[in-house]
């Protein structure tokens, strides 16, 4: 710790920091309270990015349910594997059990990189939600209303809210953009 170092006490004395302009060494409000001049414009978060809306935590939450069901279906489907239950092609088994796994890695993407406001993870969520649809109709009509009500409802949220206009405003960042939040 060398206090003749700017770079090591810059924030102690105002004005005496080489790389400040001059104006810049006090706030506005100079002894007030700090949450005047901190208030957020009307759709910015606080640090300045753009509000998170209720919609894309909502398709979030529904991508994330479903690969975690997934998930579950995949650790069921490899128990019943390892302990030896028939199957008509062993190797088929096996590839079934590596797709259930992929599919839930990739929608648990979805869903995290849908909260952090990336462009990309819409459209795998649509896809996802209608997989979802042409599988909760048939177990709807097929003697199976809640489970097919269980799979329907969340799916038809999630399009809903995945073409509505905060939604399609907050996740449009690219890859190479700055962060949304």
């Amino acid at each position: 710790m060398n206090p003749e170092d700017p770079r090591e006490n810059a924030g102690e004395n105002p004005g005496e920091n080489p790389r400040e302009t001059p104006g810049e060494s006090l706030p506005e409000n100079a002894g007030g309270p700090p949450e005047a001049n901190s208030l957020p414009n009307p759709g910015e978060a606080p640090g300045g990015g753009p509000v998170r809306p209720r919609g894309i935590v909502v398709i979030a939450v529904v991508v994330a349910l479903e690969a975690t069901a997934l998930l579950v279906a995949a650790v069921w489907y490899g128990t019943q594997l390892l302990t030896g239950a028939p199957v008509l092609s062993f190797w088929g088994a096996v590839f079934t059990l590596c797709l259930l796994l992929a599919f839930s890695v990739w929608l648990f993407a979805v869903a995290r990189f849908l909260l952090r406001g990336f462009r990309w993870p819409r459209a795998g969520a649509l896809v996802a939600q209608i997989f979802v649809l042409t599988i909760g109709f048939p177990t709807l009509t097929g003697g199976y209303p809640l489970a097919g009500l269980a799979m329907l409802v969340p799916a038809v949220t999630a399009i809903v809210l995945l073409f509505d206009k905060r939604v399609i405003a907050f996740a449009s960042r690219a890859a190479g953009a700055p962060p949304a939040l």
